[in-house]
């Protein structure tokens, strides 16, 4: 295909090079697409932004930040409206690179652009965010996504209440569980358990009691990762044997019966070994 480029007979043009590049780069090939773009620059051809982007993701994958960068500015001296693709492939490579703030700036250069990334991209950069322990940063992706239309979802909840968690920042937490139920979204698995291992650092069993049956009023079940947390928490406090008793039958009743029929007895079970405790 490459000599066929050449080939003066063979009127090649920008979407052939471009689609020979992003093969190469598919299968690793850095200096055979590098040479090829050079090639397709020497014969006059114009760069054009989709060229550059599969440029960048090439270099990304590589983790030739420098290059990537390049490239982008590149595309920036084109002066035409930059799309999400090329923008969305520079935060992705800004991200494998840990710069976060970097990525964080060019979500904020698309929003005065009028320009959205994808769905992926930022769930990609709230997910570094989260897991840096960063919570700023992720409650600032957080209300990008929103800006950007993309109603969030359990899980990328689950990712801005992990940042707070890391943070220790345990109002954060509860402040996002309770706009969750605001918005009728129910908190997952994951959430409720991250919850509660906030209230465990604060050794605050009381509030976590009122979240559990907060969250059992609006029909939301203990699941197994918030159960073994809570276990845990229980067994530090000397009343692990009940609990185990309590949580593993509800968690076996839970498997035969629908959610629907089931009236979530754990919580005041608990609540009952926890209060027990406490009067001790």
């Amino acid at each position: 295909m490459e000599y066929a480029l050449v080939e003066e007979s063979f009127e090649a043009n920008v979407r052939d090079y471009t689609k020979l590049i992003d093969a190469y780069a598919k299968y690793g090939r850095l200096h055979d697409a590098q040479k090829l773009f050079q090639s397709m620059k020497t014969r006059g051809f114009l760069c054009h932004q989709v060229t550059l982007t599969v440029l960048i993701n090439m270099y990304n994958k590589a983790g030739n930040l420098r290059h990537a960068e390049e490239a982008f500015e590149d595309i920036k001296l084109l002066k035409s409206l930059m799309d999400e693709r090329a923008y969305g492939s520079m935060i992705m490579a800004y991200i494998r690179a840990k710069k976060l703030e970097l990525a964080e700036t060019l979500l904020k250069d698309m929003e005065v652009e009028q320009v959205f990334a994808f769905r992926k991209v930022y769930k990609t950069i709230l997910r570094a965010f989260s897991l840096a322990g960063d919570a700023e940063g992720a409650y600032k992706v957080f209300n990008s996504i929103q800006f950007a239309g993309i109603v969030p979802d359990s899980r990328l909840c689950a990712l801005l209440v992990n940042a707070y968690c890391m943070a220790g920042k345990i109002e954060g937490v509860h402040s996002t569980i309770e706009n969750m139920r605001v918005a009728r979204l129910k908190p997952n698995d994951k959430c409720i358990a991250l919850m509660l291992r906030a209230y465990r650092k604060k050794n605050m069993l009381d509030r976590a009691l009122d979240f559990l049956m907060k969250l059992e009023r609006d029909g939301v079940a203990v699941e197994q990762e918030a159960s073994e947390v809570l276990a845990q928490w229980l067994h530090g406090l000397g009343v692990i044997n009940e609990a185990e008793v309590a949580l593993r039958e509800f968690l076996v009743v839970k498997e035969l019966l629908t959610t629907s029929s089931l009236e979530s007895p754990p919580v005041a079970a608990v609540e009952a070994i926890a209060e027990g405790h406490r009067s001790c």
